[in-house]
């Protein structure tokens, strides 16, 4: 079938009749229009079809952008470690208060009892008692160096009253056990206010005479202690007594 036939039959199924007097130049020409769009309608059935294979077959399908093309992993920015500050020395801690070292009142007293060469002194000095505003001397046991020097090691005061009350006051005694320290012993001491000359303690029905020395600022205030020889330090008296010149009882 020649190409004219098949336009012939093409244009008889048409709707439009064309006219008696037909035209062959425009009958050519509508053909080969027609042929174009059969190709153009024809080419784009192809392509609806690839897309459709290659986006899925079945209705309900999403197309999705596709993945986007490999990348290298984006870099991390890393801080390096922040350079410790730098630490000022440990402060020390609070220290505890210690106060001052008590300046004897007057002279200090010479016990003539010896450590090596540092003596056993008495001495007195100043105290503060809360409430008690009349006790404000305490009696010192010390040591005192070839150089002066004083070591304080033990004082007593009393803790109500007046330290200026007649008779005996405080009594001093050493610990029973020896300390760890380099110590020596504290012989047993104290003081008396009043016109003693003479003081006895008894110690297991033994009677045993101390030591007197006045204070050289109120000589009324007599100073005592047992040598250790007469009186081992620390152990207690079972009683004392206090004599004037004329040996009556004070």
């Amino acid at each position: 079938m020649t190409e004219l036939e098949q336009l012939r039959r093409a244009m008889r199924a048409t709707e439009r009749p064309y006219p008696e007097d037909l035209d062959l130049t425009v009958i050519m020409r509508d053909g080969r229009r027609l042929r174009r769009r059969r190709r153009l309608a024809g080419a784009g059935a192809a392509a609806l079809v690839t897309v459709l294979v290659a986006g899925g077959v079945g209705l309900g399908v999403r197309w999705t952008r596709p993945p986007a093309p490999d990348r290298p992993p984006a870099r991390v920015a890393t801080v390096p470690d922040a350079t410790p500050p730098a630490t000022s020395p440990p402060t020390p801690g609070p220290t505890r208060w210690r106060p001052p070292s008590p300046q004897p009142i007057g002279e200090v007293v010479d016990t003539g009892i010896r450590y090596g060469v540092d003596q056993r002194v008495f001495y007195l000095v100043a105290v503060d008692v809360p409430e008690e505003p009349r006790v404000r001397v305490g009696l010192m046991a010390g040591r005192r160096s070839p150089a002066g020097g004083l070591t304080n090691d033990m004082v007593i005061n009393d803790v109500q009253g007046s330290d200026r009350r007649p008779g005996f006051h405080e009594i001093g005694y050493d610990e029973a056990t020896p300390p760890d320290d380099d110590r020596p012993p504290v012989p047993t001491f104290g003081y008396f206010v009043g016109p003693a000359t003479r003081i006895v303690g008894t110690v297991r029905g033994r009677q045993v005479d101390a030591r007197l020395a006045r204070w050289s600022t109120d000589p009324e205030l007599v100073i005592f202690w047992f040598d250790p020889v007469d009186l081992t330090p620390g152990v207690r008296l079972d009683g004392i007594v206090a004599r004037d010149a004329a040996g009556r009882r004070l």
